[in-house]
């Protein structure tokens, strides 16, 4: 026997009254938390994994976190790698407001939901959670209707992503965490690089190799320490590093200054120039407790492999 004709679940303006008051529930109660979409540099068709990957923008939106007793999960670990977080939660967010703030004015997003890879950005614990899975049926038709997603979530490892949102809190990971190396530069005429540009270095008339500036000590007006991160190559299959070259300089992307590589600091230099961020780098003992082990002058010290250019 068909249901009553008299009586139905879909009935717009009740729909609207229970999704208005799901979104103010969530202002209420919920978090102010950034969605930051991914956006993939170089993908591996072959494995169907992104082997870089970026993050230029980041959008600010409510979310209601379901775990109200902390955070779910395996929680805090020790292995042999050292202490791992495996921390999960789970973020309810409004498909009108994702819409509305996100998605509907085609922010740089062309999907019709969120998706699995994007972050979240947690102001209230300073943590970062990539979106695992995206739930889209809970609550189950609630009034013939599915106002919100839930984004099961894990918390983010940092793996030399580039990030460029704009907002300083978030882009700071990059210069905290990311791998780089410093070099020393002979700066012409006094016209240093500016922060944040990225930086070429036209190794041959194919191979190229470049880096973001994360850092800048001006020792002097003609000399100077910078730090480099997101290091990549252009015009070849195997990875080159940065040359000292007084001809082959450094050119700034945006200041359109040239600099040349005077020195590259090494595992056998001070940790500060060495490994900059990392105020508990212990490359200088490891290297002299090695010296009879190991030829650290050697670009490949654990095998035969030489690279030519």
């Amino acid at each position: 026997m068909p249901r009553n004709v008299y009586f139905s679940q879909t009935v717009r303006s009740e729909q609207h009254l229970y999704e208005d008051l799901i979104i103010e529930s969530l202002k209420i109660y919920g978090q102010d938390v950034y969605y930051l979409p991914r956006t993939i540099v170089s993908r591996d068709d072959i494995l169907g994994e992104d082997r870089a990957s970026k993050f230029d923008d980041a959008y600010m939106i409510e979310a209601y976190i379901e775990n109200t007793d902390g955070f779910e999960g395996a929680g805090d670990l020790y292995s042999k790698f050292g202490l791992e977080i495996r921390d999960e939660s789970t973020f309810i967010i409004s498909r009108r407001q994702w819409n509305k703030l996100i998605g509907l004015w085609n922010n740089g997003i062309y999907t019709v939901k969120p998706l699995a890879g994007d972050l979240i950005y947690l102001p209230l614990s300073n943590n970062f959670f990539e979106i695992m899975m995206v739930e889209d049926e809970q609550p189950f038709y609630q009034l013939s209707n599915l106002p919100v997603w839930k984004l099961q979530c894990s918390l983010f490892e940092y793996n030399d992503e580039d990030f460029e949102t704009g907002v300083d809190v978030i882009d700071a990971v990059q210069s905290m965490v990311s791998y780089q190396i410093s070099v020393g530069l002979s700066v012409i005429g006094g016209n240093h690089l500016a922060y944040g540009e990225t930086v070429t270095q036209q190794i041959s008339d194919t191979v190229s190799v470049y880096g973001e500036v994360q850092a800048i000590d001006k020792v002097s007006n003609i000399t100077a320490n910078i730090t480099l991160s997101n290091i990549g190559v252009t015009g070849s299959t195997t990875y080159h590093d940065f040359i000292v070259s007084d001809t082959i300089g450094l050119v700034g992307s945006e200041s359109g200054n040239t600099c040349y590589i005077n020195t590259l600091y090494t595992v056998a230099d001070a940790d500060d120039n060495f490994i900059p961020n990392d105020a508990a780098a212990q490359n200088s003992d490891f290297e002299i407790a090695a010296d009879g082990i190991l030829d650290f002058s050697e670009t490949n010290p654990f095998g035969d492999a030489s690279e030519t250019y």
